[in-house]
């Protein structure tokens, strides 16, 4: 029995030792891409083997599975860039797109910030161009971290789809350590699923009513807000960030709103405080029905990490979280 214990102890250890070290050697976003497709393998998996007999039939069906998920997530990903730049613009005459916005905010911005915005599309051209010029290597450093990223991300589907295929062959014999490790990981693989599967749902709601109000709503009374499609789609992809990522979206539309006129902006406001009321609702039902947890639990929890960590601390955050908290629920802690 001591034996035992002493196995499942050094498992916690090394499970908190290797999430840990996922966030010093900044390898978060390979680590969620893996575990997104080897959540979503593991959940349609099940509907093809009834379909399916014969052992090689289950592995072939995996396998390909994890590939079409890989590529549909490398689709959105590329689709998800292309579709932002397609909405801003070209960069030509992107600035001609901008200045209306700038002129638009004017009448409603304190004068010692309208004294620093451009006063034509040239004057706009010419600071941006000094911006970039003046930190030209760190935009590069910016470009080559956003290559590395998207190349760990890119790994991390494919080491995804290679687990969930794994582990639909005959296992071999394992160890205490072996089985103690394998516990640890699937109850981070089923908090994983819990966080996400949850926060999606919440993001895909918060973007359905964003989507009516900006894009049907304000059309309807007379208003087009400038890059509304693009608040849109930066409303769901930062949403999936629970509690903060509401936060962000919703500053980025009135300010947006602000600058069309002050009476937009306060509808706008209007508007995202009630769907920021909803949300909570939403965290307490879906995110807080999965895992036990209250919204402030997740806050604090997500206020530690970005101390500790910075963004990405308060991705991992909720994960973590709900995996700490179905470890002491296993235990019978709390």
């Amino acid at each position: 029995m001591e034996a035992s214990r002493r196995i499942a102890n050094s498992s916690y250890v090394i499970a908190a030792a290797a999430l840990l070290l996922v966030l010093f050697l900044h390898l978060l976003p390979a680590m969620v891409a893996g575990l997104l497709v080897y959540t979503v393998v593991g959940a349609i998996a099940p509907v093809l083997e009834r379909k399916l007999s014969g052992g090689l039939s289950r592995q072939l069906a995996v396998a390909m599975l994890g590939a079409l998920v890989v590529a549909l997530l490398a689709t959105l990903i590329v689709g998800a860039v292309v579709l932002l730049r397609a909405q801003i613009g070209n960069p030509d005459t992107m600035f001609d797109g901008v200045m209306p916005v700038i002129d638009s905010a004017r009448a409603q911005l304190p004068a010692w910030i309208v004294a620093r915005l451009p006063v034509s599309t040239d004057d706009l051209r010419m600071m941006a161009t000094g911006l970039a010029r003046k930190h030209s290597s760190e935009l590069q450093l910016a470009g080559q971290a956003t290559l590395i990223v998207f190349g760990r991300i890119l790994v991390g589907l494919i080491l995804g789809a290679m687990v969930a295929l794994s582990h639909e062959r005959a296992a071999s014999r394992s160890g205490p350590l072996r089985r103690e490790l394998t516990a640890r990981c699937a109850r981070f693989a089923g908090a994983f699923h819990d966080i996400v599967f949850a926060q999606s749902k919440i993001a895909a709601i918060n973007t359905a009513f964003t989507a009516i109000f900006l894009l049907i709503a304000m059309p309807l009374a007379g208003v087009h807000l400038p890059f509304a499609k693009t608040l849109v789609l930066i409303t769901f992809f930062i949403g999936l960030l629970p509690v903060v990522g509401n936060l962000v979206s919703n500053t980025l539309i009135v300010i947006v709103a602000l600058s069309v006129s002050l009476g937009t902006a306060i509808a706008a406001l209007v508007f995202l405080v009630l769907l920021h009321k909803l949300e909570y609702f939403l965290n307490a039902r879906i995110v807080g029905g999965q895992i036990r947890a209250r919204a402030w639990e997740l806050l604090l929890a997500m206020l530690v990490m970005e101390a500790a960590f910075g963004l990405p601390g308060v991705v991992a955050a909720p994960i973590y979280y709900a995996w700490l908290k179905s470890e002491l629920q296993a235990l019978d802690l709390i």
